[in-house]
């Protein structure tokens, strides 16, 4: 147990791959956690075998009203909130070339990926502001700044997620509030799967490209080396990738 457990974490997409291993370390460093996610019945199992150190609330983060109400769900026992970990995010149908790809399809990735996070944020972070401590994790990709071809929108998404985070730090830099980007790259998720819509082949052959991937618990870990870090050291940017990419 480390010497910044006893906080409390808002977690976004806490029911994903990801989200629960992140979850399983925050908890395992002496962290409470305030569970968010949209999927009701996968957020109430990890709640159910995680225990008393979590709270599930079931909202959209693309969904402003959702939203808006996030704050005053969390009872008072997790509160104030220390830390904010906007995970959320999906490609579902995003592996398409621009001009064939589906309008609908991009505009809900923006929507969750990049308009959704700033919510959460400007959700959470009035307080945080108003106690003078606090710590931002926003999630991007290293397809924030590297192009992958077929993947406009969820690069621009992550790109939007980069300078959001840059700015924000920059407007918070005379606060005591820390803003941290993780930009991972190939990581085994359900977003491959969500991407193909739920077709496994595609998802095995997606993966059977490259010679290694990374697992959750590596960006777990990573997430919790910069939450652990003194008050005055800020990790501002965090790349993270398997040891055959570059």
């Amino acid at each position: 147990m480390t010497e910044e457990s006893g906080q409390t974490v808002v977690l976004t997409g806490a029911a994903g791959g990801m989200g629960r291993a992140i979850t399983k370390a925050l908890v395992e460093s002496g962290r409470r956690v305030v569970l968010v996610d949209r999927d009701a019945s996968a957020l109430q199992e990890l709640a159910a075998t995680t225990g008393n150190a979590v709270f599930p609330i079931q909202l959209d983060v693309s969904n402003a009203q959702d939203v808006d109400r996030l704050p005053d769900s969390i009872p008072e026992k997790f509160r104030p909130i220390d830390v904010l970990i906007n995970n959320a995010g999906h490609d579902i149908g995003g592996r398409t070339r621009f001009d064939i790809g589906s309008a609908d399809d991009w505009s809900n990735i923006i929507q969750t990926n990049l308009i959704g996070l700033m919510r959460v944020t400007r959700a959470i972070l009035p307080d945080m502001v108003k106690r003078n401590a606090g710590h931002i994790v926003n999630i991007s990709s290293i397809n924030a700044v590297r192009i992958v071809p077929d993947m406009a929108a969820y690069s621009t998404s992550k790109a939007g997620v980069h300078m959001f985070t840059e700015t924000l730090r920059g407007e918070l830099a005379e606060t005591a509030i820390r803003v941290t980007e993780l930009q991972p790259g190939l990581t085994r998720t359900n977003i491959i799967l969500t991407r193909y819509r739920g077709d496994r082949q595609q998802e095995k052959e997606y993966f059977d490209q490259f010679k290694m991937a990374l697992d959750p618990a590596d960006i777990a870990r990573s997430i919790v080396f910069a939450l652990d870090q003194p008050a005055h050291v800020q990790i501002a940017e965090m790349m993270i990738l398997p040891v055959n990419r570059y």
